[in-house]
């Protein structure tokens, strides 16, 4: 009996534990509720974990306000650069037309330096295309019988210093003319060496880069002729005058039992480059001045004889 008494039964000794425990929480939780020193403080949990969120939604708002900023940017950018692109397309087309209009007052220069020493009437001209009928592409040029040109008037050029021949005028309408350029095969031009003096005639092989042909050169003047001696019009037969450049002597050729020999010219004008002409009268402009007094006169002395 005394050992039953003695002993604490577990049944009851874990009920009290449990009591116990349940008091010490609610003791517990009591002295943190009415306590302001309460060691976990639900206002700055609050607090922090609000300003968490908070700064999370401003992070995140920030981001997508630069987002849509940097893109908005982004196409302003574009729209600029399309811009100054387009700017820069048309300075360059402002630039290459001032050289190019540099360049044309450079060769209008030279040809107004080089009109004011043509001693003939002559009528300045602009190359305006080739003629597709013709079958050697006869030249067109600007000017016509409006501004005084006709048929058989010669064509004259300049070009890299020196006056050169071009060829002459086969068809002359109101405000075009055609222009037989001298490579042409029905071209036949008087002409001789400017040094030897020797005479011949020139003629075309229907083809701008072909050489010309110098015929009917006396063959004893073989020795006397030299690569590169310049070829020059005679003034012969009255269309093309005296002492303008042809070409110079590339090739010569002959034949024993020919009376006469032959010469390759290189011609002087590149047609490639040519742009402007001068369609001239083969009469000088003082022998012009001369028979105007000529005229003048007797048409004085016939009014005096009336």
């Amino acid at each position: 009996m005394g050992q039953r008494r003695g002993r604490f039964p577990k049944t009851r000794f874990s009920a009290t534990v449990y009591v116990f425990a349940a008091l010490m929480l609610c003791s517990f939780s009591l002295l943190l509720l009415s306590t302001r020193s309460f060691v976990v403080n639900f206002k700055d949990v609050g607090f922090s974990v609000f300003s968490g969120v908070r700064g999370g939604v401003y992070e995140l708002a920030s981001l997508v306000s630069r987002t849509v900023l940097s893109a908005r940017e982004l196409g302003e950018l574009r729209r600029e650069h399309a811009e100054l692109l387009r700017r820069l397309a048309r300075y360059e087309g402002l630039e290459r037309s001032n050289a190019e209009i540099s360049q044309e007052n450079i060769r209008l220069r030279e040809q107004l330096g080089f009109e004011r020493t043509i001693r003939y009437r002559h009528i300045p001209a602009e190359i305006i295309g080739r003629d597709p009928d013709n079958l050697f592409s006869a030249l067109v040029i600007n000017k016509g019988t409006h501004a005084g040109v006709a048929a058989d008037m010669p064509v004259i050029a300049w070009q890299d210093g020196s006056q050169v021949l071009a060829g002459k005028v086969i068809k002359a309408g109101l405000f075009e003319s055609l222009v037989m350029p001298l490579y042409d095969v029905s071209s036949f031009i008087s002409s001789r060496l400017a040094v030897s003096r020797y005479e011949g005639i020139v003629e075309g092989q229907g083809d701008p880069d072909a050489a010309l042909l110098m015929r009917f050169i006396r063959k004893g003047a073989r020795d006397e002729i030299a690569v590169g001696d310049l070829v020059v019009s005679s003034g012969l037969g009255g269309v093309y005058p005296p002492e303008i450049n042809i070409g110079r002597v590339s090739a010569l050729y002959y034949r024993e039992y020919e009376l006469s020999m032959e010469a390759e010219l290189q011609p002087a004008l590149d047609f490639s480059r040519l742009e402007y002409v001068f369609v001239i009268d083969s009469l000088p402009v003082e022998s012009q001045a001369e028979a105007r007094v000529e005229t003048a006169s007797v048409g004085g002395g016939r009014a005096d004889n009336d």
